[in-house]
């Protein structure tokens, strides 16, 4: 196995395959969980927005959207195990068909929420399945923590109403956000981050962007650990960042906490 530099195992390979059967199949056995948990929250937020700001149909940004699970679960109404249950153990049925399969799910259930909903990876496999499935309205390729986005994304992002993450935040952070807030304007944001990634740098940057930030006490588990060798590499990393892990990882949990930034209306960036 090979471990990131927080001691997490590194899962690369799943994030770059034709289609999610791979994505499913190596979580399902860590009971990977977050989207599920998140669900809730985002459709809140959602609800909320639509209110506050009198829009019908919100769109909202992913960041590390993968292969769509987010807006599966939301637009949808799935739940994880639906999707576990959908990807894992099927045989050898082809890309086309999985597609196929999918694009009717969305026709027959697409219509929970009222959002429209965009992708944004690095993957460009990922992505391409997210989008010709109809999980994702539209999907943007960039890395955005090394360079701006082209005209062509700026274009992608300029209506953005909303940005969600579960758990790309750490490997990502305030250069992504601040281009994405430079592109759209004030999306209203929901992040669940893991617990060894502090939050500081990003809190500060968006409050230099007017952007007030909530931290619910909530905790909310991740997956399991793979193996004692992940576990105990990433209480070193908690230890080094001045988290007690006590009755949370070192149970054998990942655990995310989940931030909530809104810039209130009549703010300007300072």
């Amino acid at each position: 196995m090979r471990f990131d530099a927080t001691g997490k195992v590194e899962f690369d390979q799943i994030y770059t395959q034709p289609d999610p059967r791979a994505y499913f199949s190596s979580l399902r056995g860590l009971e990977y969980q977050i989207p599920q948990l998140a669900k809730p929250h985002f459709t809140a937020l959602i609800e909320d927005y639509r209110a506050a700001r009198g829009i019908d149909i919100p769109t909202v940004l992913d960041i590390g959207s993968s292969y769509g699970i987010n807006a599966a679960l939301l637009r949808c109404d799935l739940t994880m195990d639906d999707l576990y249950d959908r990807y894992c153990g099927i045989g050898e049925r082809d890309r086309a068909e999985l597609l196929t399969s999918d694009q009717e799910l969305v026709r027959e259930r697409g219509k929970a929420i009222p959002a429209r909903f965009v992708g944004l990876d690095i993957s460009e496999p990922a992505l391409s399945y997210a989008t010709e499935a109809g999980f994702l309205d539209d999907g943007v390729r960039a890395d955005l923590e090394r360079s701006d986005p082209t005209p062509g994304q700026l274009r992608q992002l300029a209506d953005i109403d909303l940005v969600i993450s579960t758990g790309s935040l750490g490997y990502v952070g305030a250069s992504t956000l601040s281009r994405v807030v430079a592109a759209s304007g004030a999306p209203w944001m929901a992040h669940f981050v893991l617990r060894m990634f502090p939050f500081d740098e990003i809190e500060a940057s968006l409050g230099a962007l007017g952007y007030e930030t909530v931290r619910l006490d909530e905790v909310f588990r991740q997956r399991r650990f793979i193996s004692p060798e992940e576990q105990s590499r990433v209480l070193d990393t908690l230890s080094g960042v001045g988290v007690d892990p006590s009755g949370l990882e070192t149970d054998g949990w990942f655990y995310a906490q989940l931030y909530l930034s809104k810039r209130p209306i009549h703010t300007t960036p300072r």
